[in-house]
């Protein structure tokens, strides 16, 4: 079986830049993980009234409230099949600007043929994503609708008006062999929100499993 993001491409992904593919290559089958370690060169965030918003996401690991330049970090990719049965891969970034890590907690499925994204300790916000490849062979991803989930009565149509929608493209540098990234989100009333621009260097060490310590504490079914 491909991994999630192969499934979810298809023939795109073999225009991914070849470095590319082996990172979104990572699936129970391919066998490995993808640890990336680097520096974000710039982590910045909208006005002072967005303190607020972002200060109740990093709560449940979903947002990043610091701002600073040249920020060690990682990103811990591993496939791991959940307690529902579905394939899903860690997404998990920490961030050391201070003496506490921020850190972001993501986990991917494929649904409906396309990849869903889980965010937060708890996956309170599953979030439709939308990949394309670019002419570059660079990831451009895209978020769409956002659903809340929490216990087991809990369920609506997260408003955007309350949240963001993220634009990220991942690109590999051959001159300088590494990855580099791009994130911004933009509320559609307020304006940007949040974003950073990185660059990391990865290595593949072979799993088949997640550690406890990137998997969420509740694993939500509803999609």
């Amino acid at each position: 079986m491909t991994s999630i993001f192969e499934q979810a491409l298809g023939e795109d992904f073999a225009r991914l830049q070849p470095m590319l593919r082996k990172r979104f290559g990572v699936g129970l089958d391919s066998g490995y993980a993808c640890i990336g370690r680097g520096v974000m060169t710039r982590v910045r965030r909208g006005p002072w009234w967005t303190v607020p918003f972002l200060q109740i996401g990093k709560i449940r690991n979903i947002l990043i409230p610091d701002v600073g330049t040249d920020v060690p970090f990682t990103i811990e990719n591993y496939p791991y099949r959940d307690p529902f049965g579905r394939e899903t891969v860690t997404f998990v970034r920490e961030y050391r600007m201070r003496e506490k890590p921020s850190r972001f907690d993501a986990t991917m499925v494929l649904s409906n043929g396309a990849v869903l994204d889980y965010l937060g300790t708890h996956q309170h916000l599953a979030v439709d994503l939308d990949l394309s490849v670019e002419a570059d062979g660079s990831l451009h991803l895209r978020s769409g609708e956002q659903r809340f989930y929490e216990g087991r009565f809990v369920a609506f149509r997260f408003p955007m008006l309350f949240s963001g929608r993220a634009d990220l493209r991942e690109s590999w540098d051959d001159a300088a062999q590494l990855y580099r990234v791009k994130l911004e989100v933009v509320n559609p009333v307020f304006g940007f929100l949040f974003g950073y621009e990185g660059e990391f260097r990865c290595e593949f060490p072979s799993a088949s499993d997640a550690p406890a310590r990137l998997k969420p504490v509740r694993h939500e079914q509803r999609q």
